[in-house]
């Protein structure tokens, strides 16, 4: 997986401080809520674009996660505060997204990962194999 670009033009970070339900029994974050995390800041890059899920449903358009990975460098613990980073990399067929999960205070990579949306028009349940002008449209460039 590639390292995000630092001067993506589509990118959002949120800070956030790990709980103590997000632990497992060996006191560190379980390998299950980093999804949670990813979740979290992608909602905070749609937000920012504009096209968050309530929009893509008006504007027609389900946005299922069709493919994730993520790969566990180092463990968060109890009260960490952790800074969460994703990235659009890709958007003309599918909308790709790479995250960067960070200790906030000293950078240190936690997790780093990647989401493939693709677009699924609702009325039909046809994917799309080319992503919606809407998309292009929030992201403010033209179609390709």
């Amino acid at each position: 997986m590639s390292k995000p670009p630092k001067d993506s033009r589509w990118f959002a970070e949120v800070e956030m401080q790990v709980q103590f339900f997000d632990l497992d029994p060996m006191e560190i974050v379980w390998h299950g809520r980093y999804v949670k995390y990813l979740e979290v800041v992608r909602c905070a890059l749609l937000d920012k674009i504009g096209y968050n899920y309530p929009a893509m449903k008006q504007s027609g358009y389900a946005w299922p996660v069709i493919d994730m990975h993520l790969r566990y460098v180092n463990s968060a613990t109890f009260g960490q505060k952790l800074k969460l980073r994703a990235d659009i990399v890709e958007w003309e067929n599918r909308l790709k997204i790479e995250y960067l999960i960070t200790d906030a205070e000293t950078g240190k990579r936690l997790n780093r990962a990647s989401t493939t949306q693709v677009a699924v028009h609702i009325a039909s349940k046809e994917m799309c194999f080319v992503s919606p002008p809407v998309l292009f449209e929030k992201l403010g460039i033209e179609a390709v």
